[in-house]
């Protein structure tokens, strides 16, 4: 593959899903060795055609030659496409790219809550859009709810089977329960904690998916799998506690969210 040379990718130093792909970058050549630099280092003298606030929205990358900036999902085309001539027609085929632009201001508008961190000491942070961060909790709602359902499956006979109605119900009960709480101690918070508290859901969800796969081939063991669900239930409630002193909100949160998850079980079970 082709190295893009004489360019630097700015990337949030912050984040470490940033950090991560465009280490990846240059690790694999896609970059030269000194392609890529956090913006919280970048001087106002160093490179005054880039648009600090962008860049911290969207991933920039600079052409060292000419100054050019280039933003977000074209930044990565840009790498891609001069690695790969093959794909530079997709790349520069409208439709795709306006769904691939969501799909990256999805991610980047969201990425504090999707992989949270304890910095914020730089003076520009990335720009809150509730748009992305509703759709954010749409998705993870949807998605969640929908492995919830068939791993109910497994637990027959130790637990009431529900249907993908009941799954949505409780899913999105809980982001209004707990929306409601956080409105009434720190309404300024409530987006980004909705927001980590689905990616908590979403995560669990996961954990859960591989046995819904395998589900054919163990075999029925519904005390096997409420074992397991209880185990990725611990880990929530331990992320939980970890995001919340993350977002400075103490204990009320965590308490909140495990009585409500109590308060679900029991009706499922009794009434």
């Amino acid at each position: 593959m082709k190295t893009l040379n004489n360019h630097t990718i700015l990337y949030d130093a912050e984040c470490p899903m940033c950090n991560l792909y465009t280490k990846a970058f240059v690790q694999t050549g896609l970059l030269d060795n000194n392609g890529r630099a956090p913006y919280q280092q970048l001087q106002p003298q160093t490179c005054p055609m880039v648009n600090r606030q962008r860049a911290v929205n969207e991933i920039a990358l600079i052409d060292n030659k000419t100054g050019e900036v280039t933003y977000g999902i074209k930044s990565l085309f840009k790498i891609l496409g001069n690695a790969m001539p093959v794909f530079k027609p997709l790349f520069a085929f409208a439709p795709f790219t306006w769904l691939m632009s969501k799909f990256y201001a999805f991610i980047s508008y969201n990425r504090r809550v999707i992989i949270p961190t304890a910095g914020d000491g730089f003076a520009i942070q990335p720009t809150f859009k509730l748009k992305y961060r509703v759709a954010y909790l749409i998705f993870t709602w949807a998605v969640t709810s929908y492995i919830l359902t068939h791993y109910a499956v497994l637990l027959a006979g130790i637990m009431p089977v529900g249907n993908l109605y009941r799954e949505c119900l409780i899913c999105g009960g809980q982001i209004f329960f707990q929306g409601l709480i956080i409105s009434l101690i720190a309404a300024g918070k409530k987006w980004d904690y909705l927001g980590n508290m689905m990616t908590i859901s979403f995560a669990g969800s996961l954990l859960l998916l591989p046995m819904v796969l395998l589900a054919n081939i163990l075999g029925p063991h519904p005390v096997a799998y409420a074992g397991y669900f209880m185990l990725v239930a611990g880990l929530m409630f331990l992320e939980h506690i970890r995001r919340s002193k993350m977002l400075n909100l103490g204990w009320m949160m965590t308490i909140t969210w495990a009585i409500y998850r109590g308060a679900i079980l029991v009706a499922i079970l009794f009434i």
